[in-house]
C-alpha cells in the first residue's frame, strides 16, 4: 500500500529548460516531460536514459496516450497535435494535426482509443478520429480559452472546462451538453489590470466516474503576479453539485497545478508559485492531512500505474520522481 506520509524523493532528472508538463506512459516504463525548449524528453526509468521528442515550434501543455498502440499526442501553443511513437530510438512525428487556432491546452484519448479530444483558445473542443486524427466533431459552448479536456471513465462523455471556471459535460453520440458544473471559484476578473486569471489548471475523475476533480487558483489578489491561493474542487458528478473544496493545511500563494485520485482513495495535488508543495487530501476534509514541501516550482503531476511513484516537471530545469513508501 502507499503512504503518503513516508514520501520520499527517488530519481531526479535534469534537463537543461524549464520543465512544463509530464506525464508516465501506460506500460509504466518511460516518464514523458515537456519543457519550454519546445521538445519533449523521454526518460526510462529502468536505466535513467533520456531521448528527445523535436518537432515542436513552441511549448508543449498537453500529453496523452493511446490506451494500446504505444503512440503518445502532445498538443502545444501553435495550434498543432503531434503523434509520436512512443518507443522510437529516433523518434519522429507520425502525424501533425492542425487542430486549433491558437494554444492546444490539452489533449486525452477515449478510453477505448477510438476518439483524442482537444481544447484550444478558440473556444472550441474538438473530436479527431483515430488512428486517422480526421476531425470527427465540434463542440461550440464556451465563451473564452478551453483550458482542460478529459473522458468519463464510460466513453460516452466528455467533459471541457474553461478559463473563467465554467465545465461542460458533452454527450458524444448527439454533441450535446447533458449538465455543467460551477467553478466559477476557480476565475476572477482584476478591475485593475483588467484581465482575468484562473482557470482549470488540471482535471480528473476517479476510477469509477462518480467524482470530478477540477484544480486551480481562488482568492486572487493581483492577475499581474499570479497572487491567489491555491483550491480542488471536488463534484459529485451524478448531481454536478460541489462536494468539497480542497486546500492546503497552512498558507501558500499559487496555483494548484495538477490533481490526481489514488486508487486507495486519498487525493493528490501539486501546486507552484511561492515555492513549491505536494498534498495529500481526504475527500470529507477540506485540509490537506499530509504535506510535502518541494525544492521549486512545481508545474504538473502524474500518477505511476503501481500506484506507489509520482512524477513532477520543476521550473529549475528538473523532473523529479517521489515514493510513497
Amino acid at each position: 500500500m502507499a503512504n503518503p506520509k513516508s514520501t520520499r524523493l527517488v530519481q531526479t532528472y535534469k534537463h537543461t529548460s524549464p520543465g512544463i508538463a509530464c506525464r508516465f506512459d501506460p506500460t509504466g516504463n518511460y516518464l514523458f516531460v515537456s519543457s519550454q525548449d519546445n521538445a519533449i524528453q523521454r526518460w526510462n526509468l529502468g536505466d535513467g536514459k533520456m531521448v528527445l521528442f523535436q518537432g515542436h515550434k513552441s511549448w508543449v501543455r498537453g500529453i496523452a496516450f493511446h490506451p494500446a498502440a504505444k503512440t503518445m499526442y502532445s498538443g502545444d501553443y501553435a495550434g498543432k497535435i503531434l503523434a509520436w511513437p512512443i518507443d522510437a530510438a529516433k523518434p519522429q512525428p507520425a502525424k501533425i494535426i492542425d487542430a486549433h487556432q491558437g494554444w492546444v491546452r490539452a489533449v486525452a484519448v477515449s478510453p477505448d482509443g477510438s476518439l483524442l479530444a482537444s481544447a484550444g483558445n478558440d473556444h472550441l473542443v474538438k473530436l479527431w478520429s483515430l488512428p486517422e486524427g480526421k476531425l470527427s466533431r465540434e463542440f461550440a459552448g464556451h465563451d473564452c480559452h478551453v483550458y482542460n479536456v478529459c473522458f468519463h471513465p464510460d466513453g460516452k462523455t466528455l467533459v471541457s472546462a474553461d478559463h473563467k471556471g465554467a465545465v461542460h459535460a458533452w454527450d458524444l453520440a448527439s454533441g450535446k451538453i447533458v449538465k455543467s458544473f460551477d467553478a466559477s471559484v476557480l476565475a476572477k476578473y482584476d478591475t485593475t489590470f483588467r484581465a482575468t486569471i484562473g482557470g482549470i489548471r488540471s482535471m480528473t475523475f476517479n476510477a469509477d466516474g462518480s467524482l470530478l476533480a477540477c484544480a486551480g487558483i481562488t482568492g486572487v489578489t493581483n492577475a499581474f503576479a499570479g497572487i491567489g491561493n491555491p483550491i480542488v474542487l471536488l463534484f459529485d458528478y451524478q448531481s454536478g453539485k460541489k462536494i468539497q473544496s480542497l486546500v492546503p493545511s497552512a498558507s501558500f500563494r499559487g496555483t494548484a497545478w495538477g490533481v490526481e485520485f489514488h486508487p486507495e482513495g486519498f487525493i493528490i495535488g501539486v501546486g507552484g508559485g511561492q515555492g513549491g508543495a505536494l498534498w495529500y487530501w481526504k475527500a470529507n476534509q477540506n485540509k490537506a492531512f499530509h504535506t510535502v514541501k518541494l525544492p521549486n516550482v512545481a508545474r504538473d503531476l502524474s500518477l505511476h500505474r503501481d500506484g506507489k511513484r509520482l512524477a513532477i516537471p520543476f521550473y529549475d530545469n528538473c523532473a523529479r520522481v517521489y515514493a510513497m513508501s
